[in-house]
């Protein structure tokens, strides 16, 4: 049954993530040209990565742009239970940098922050929530692939990370790498490309759950070596578990993992304009605000990757 999240965010929920107001991202002219994107809005409860929302943009008629900006809202899916990207709060809502760049597109949109609506979606669920319309979009820890884009489609990517390791600290296994894991139990989420890799390319003996928050009490006791996914993920959970868990070899990565927004696989249109806004928050400096606000308070700012317009 579908248990839709309504965005709300309050200041305790930023304050989960130890998230810091950096100055606000840019958004539209009422135009919606996010070529022309002008200074950000204060940060606050209502806005709280100060982006400003278009007025009055203009659509191509019968575009889900002009569908979307006219409905003034959108639904959004992404994770509740990663640290730094997609985490919920105390007050029920998401934080994190996929909420941010979810937020980004919407303010393109003309639609306000409060309009958003944030349905939970895990990696198994992703391409069936895009093709059943649940959700308009996808933005979480989603990578690009070539088996994926054969039933969705992908903007972006707006961020590259790379599959790492996780161990319980002091690393009492001495793994130092991938393949340290033959035959080995793992914990990751089923349907990941993670988890798909760390078994077909290292043997490993995967223990699979539905989301990564459920790998920790299993790293804690001792039934799994490993809990593998992203690097980012995998550093939120660290920062948020002080003492508890270290990544090996400093979080060293094995791979490299675009992140892309999930659409519908036919609407090139769609996926062409979000395209724009990415590459418009490159240049005026908003993904980087975005990203200081949030995966910024644990890691440095990479560069923003190229986008791919396939």
């Amino acid at each position: 049954m579908r248990t839709p999240k309504k965005l709300g965010l309050g200041i305790a929920g930023i304050a989960l993530l130890a998230l810091t107001a950096c100055g606000g991202p840019a958004g539209s002219t009422s135009e919606g040209d996010p070529e022309e994107s002008g200074a950000g809005a204060e940060t606050s409860a209502d806005n709280p990565y100060g982006l400003e929302v278009a007025e009055n943009p203009e659509f191509p008629e019968g575009s889900t742009m002009a569908e979307l900006a006219e409905a003034g809202s959108i639904t959004i899916g992404t994770k509740f239970d990663q640290p730094l990207f997609g985490l919920v709060g105390p007050d029920g809502s998401p934080v994190g940098f996929d909420v941010a760049i979810g937020a980004l597109v919407a303010a393109e949109l003309g639609i306000e922050f409060g309009d958003i609506e944030f349905e939970e979606t895990v990696s198994a669920n992703r391409e069936t929530f895009i093709q059943n319309g649940t959700v308009d979009i996808v933005v979480a820890t989603y990578t690009i692939n070539d088996a994926r884009k054969e039933v969705i489609s992908f903007a972006g990517p707006y961020y590259e990370a790379g599959q790492a390791l996780m161990v319980a600290a002091g690393n009492p296994e001495g793994i130092e790498g991938p393949e340290d894991l033959e035959g080995q139990p793992v914990c990751s989420v089923e349907g990941s490309t993670p988890a798909a890799r760390i078994v077909d390319e290292y043997g490993a003996d995967l223990q699979a759950t539905d989301t990564y928050s459920n790998c920790l009490d299993p790293l804690r006791n001792g039934q799994v070596v490993a809990v593998t996914t992203d690097n980012v993920i995998l550093s939120g959970f660290v920062d948020q578990n002080a003492g508890e868990f270290e990544l090996v070899n400093e979080g060293e990565t094995f791979t490299e993992e675009p992140y892309g927004i999930g659409l519908s696989l036919e609407d090139t249109e769609f996926r062409d304009w979000i395209n724009d806004v990415l590459e418009a928050s490159y240049e005026d400096g908003t993904w980087d605000s975005l990203w200081e606000q949030t995966a910024g308070t644990v890691l440095p700012t990479p560069e923003p990757p190229a986008v791919d317009r396939y």
